[in-house]
Parts: structure tokens; C-alpha cells; sequence
């Protein structure tokens, strides 16, 4: 039996690649472990979605851009972490290992290239995160979402793999989006995401838009935990989040405002679903966003709106201009070059482990 381990975390856009993957390869009877941190998203997704999938916590320092005291004491985690990995490779004895990034990542790969085992790293964003940054030198073969992303990682070991999208997601339909939301189906529908943990100024200008914005359309809105707020409007539906449910709630929206995020907005390109992006500033983030947010604008995918000028205003004229460029953007969408399917993706994972000779 061959034996693949996953390792990815920190978010849940490190993440959502593993959960799309790990059922190829449990469907093609491989053995599936997963390594991440102690009490990081990744431990509650994968053990709660995938009970057959033996999980093991390791130590994992994250390296801060910024002053802390922390940043003193993580680097010996790290080390803790890498023995941890390697003690657990050793036992598992995987012929592969599939990175999806984040701080956790960095002590198991580099376990793996002490163990030798082969590594593939999926990189989403435009620009590699740091997390990446460090563990490329122990990669076997580096993937990327982007194809500006090439310039960033050595030449020779790298490919552009497109987004690997959750099958469920085509699975999705209008009429059962309709009936989960209770909304009118005779209006379009917007769907506003703000990301997994929501986005206070999206979820403030949007409600303040409320009245505009279903004169024309009903709103579904996935706010985040604990930013659900009283509302009688009938038009105007809100969610902490949804899991299940999501690909139903996908398939009934015509338009979705969303954050930046490489996975989801990938999500929504594969779906034919234009898009109003707000990308997390450049004061709250590394700024991946914004160049996420700015190859999807140059590619005519979608409109964006920095949230620096995110105001009530801004948002209604920047929905009615996408209303306007929908059909456009949809056909450039038709367009696009298609990403590597989860099958593709999973057997050039497997040639690594062929070629490992395990």
C-alpha cells in the first residue's frame, strides 16, 4: 500500500487543497496521515471531515515580519517541531509528502528532506509566503495557483497547476440554494463572503447598503462567527458560515462580493461567478491579496475595491458596474485556461513517489 502524508495550516486557505485531494488518493486505497499543529484550523477540518485520517500534532513557531518577543522562543519550537516530523516520518514511512503551506509546514519538510522523501508544495498566492519561501529548498516540486508565480520559484522543479478545486463545489444547485435560503428567486442574488473568520468593514458597509442593494437583488451573506446581527428585511439573509450548504448557496448567486483569497477566488472563476474584490490591505496583511486581487482584474475576472475606499457609495457603484460587465467578465471566465483537475493533480503527486523508488 503506498503511503502519502499531508501537512498544511494555520488558515483554512492552507488547507482547503489537502481536504480536496486527500479523498483521490483514500478512493485509490493509499494510506493518508496528515501532520499539523496542536490547536491550529487544520486539526478541527481534518478531524472532523476525515475520521480514517490519523492526525499528529507537532510544535510550530510562526516567524513574524514584526517586533515580538516571540519571535526569541518560536525558532526553538521549530526545532522541537522538525525532530517531532522527523520521528513521525521515520514511523510512517510515507512515499510522498504534500504541502499545502502555512508555519507548520516548514518543520515537516524540512524533516523530509533529512528522511528523504520526495515534497510537493502547492503555492496559492502570486508572491510565495514566507512559509513557503523557506520551505522550497526541501521541495521535490513546487505547483502554483499563478502563472506570474514562475518568476518567483526556481525554474526547474516548478509547474503552474491552477487552483485545485473541491469536486463538491460542481455539485451545487440553484433550486436547492433557493429553498436552503428562503429567498425570492425572482431577483439575482449576491453573495457577500468575507472570509472564513468574516471582514468588519465589508459586513458594516454592506448592511449599511442594505435598502439600495435589494431594491435590485436578494443578499446572502457569510459574516463570521458571532458577527450575525438582528434583521427583518426579507431580502437579506445572513450566515456565521455554512460548509454543505456552500456549493447550493454558490450555484444560486449570480454576483459575489468576496475577499481576495486565492482559494475562494479561484473557487468563483471555475464557477462562472463574477466578482467584486476587497482585498485585505497592505496594513493588515503581506498585501497577496492585492496582487491576487490585481491579476483577476487584469485578466477581466473582476472588479476590485480597496477596502481604504470602501464606503457605502463606493460599494453600490462598483455592484452596478459589475452588473453591467457581467456578461463580459463571464465570457473571458469561459476563456480561461483550465486548472489541473484533482485526478491530474493527484497522479503527478503519485509520479513522485514512483520516482522515490519506495
Amino acid at each position: 500500500m503506498k503511503k502519502i502524508l499531508f501537512t498544511g495550516g494555520g488558515s483554512a486557505g492552507h488547507v482547503s487543497v489537502n481536504t480536496a485531494l486527500i479523498p483521490e488518493f483514500l478512493k485509490n486505497n493509499w494510506q493518508v496521515s496528515y501532520i499539523g499543529s496542536h490547536d491550529g484550523i487544520e486539526k478541527d477540518i481534518i478531524t472532523k471531515k476525515f475520521s480514517e485520517v490519523p492526525y499528529y500534532s507537532i510544535a510550530s513557531g510562526k516567524l513574524r515580519r514584526y517586533f515580538s518577543v516571540k519571535n526569541f522562543t518560536d525558532p526553538f519550537r521549530v526545532l522541537i517541531g522538525t525532530l517531532q516530523a522527523y520521528l513521525k516520518i521515520k514511523k510512517i514511512k510515507p512515499d510522498v509528502i504534500f504541502s499545502k503551506g502555512g508555519f507548520v509546514s516548514v518543520p515537516v519538510l524540512l524533516a523530509a528532506k533529512m528522511a528523504r522523501v520526495p515534497v510537493a508544495i502547492h503555492e496559492s498566492d502570486v508572491t510565495p509566503g514566507l512559509a513557503n519561501k523557506l520551505a522550497m529548498p526541501f521541495a521535490t516540486r513546487i505547483y502554483t495557483t499563478f502563472k506570474e508565480t514562475l518568476q518567483y520559484v526556481p525554474e526547474e522543479k516548478s509547474a503552474c497547476a491552477g487552483a485545485i478545486i473541491r469536486e463538491e463545489l460542481f455539485q451545487g444547485t440553484r433550486d436547492k440554494g433557493i429553498a436552503f435560503s428562503g429567498l425570492d428567486q425572482t431577483k439575482p442574488i449576491i453573495l457577500v463572503m468575507g472570509g472564513s473568520l468574516g471582514a468588519k468593514g465589508i459586513n458594516t458597509t454592506v448592511r449599511n447598503a442594505l435598502d439600495e442593494l435589494t431594491g435590485h437583488y436578494s443578499v446572502i451573506h457569510l459574516c463570521g462567527k458571532g458577527n450575525v446581527v438582528e434583521n427583518h428585511n426579507p431580502d437579506y439573509i445572513q450566515y456565521e458560515f455554512v460548509s454543505n450548504e456552500l456549493p447550493d448557496l454558490i450555484a444560486a448567486s449570480d454576483l459575489v462580493i468576496s475577499r481576495a483569497g486565492s482559494n475562494s477566488i479561484f473557487e468563483f472563476l471555475a464557477l462562472k461567478k463574477p466578482m467584486i474584490l476587497i482585498p485585505l490591505s497592505r496594513e493588515a496583511s503581506r498585501g497577496d491579496q492585492i496582487l491576487n486581487a490585481n491579476s483577476f482584474v487584469q485578466q477581466g475576472f473582476a472588479l476590485k475595491l480597496e477596502e481604504e475606499n470602501l464606503t457605502t457609495e463606493s460599494l453600490l457603484t462598483t455592484v452596478r458596474q459589475l452588473r453591467d460587465q457581467q456578461w463580459e467578465m463571464i465570457e473571458k471566465m469561459e476563456a480561461a485556461p483550465p486548472s489541473y483537475t484533482i485526478t491530474q493533480m493527484a497522479e503527478e503527486i503519485s509520479q513522485l513517489a514512483k520516482n522515490n523508488g519506495r
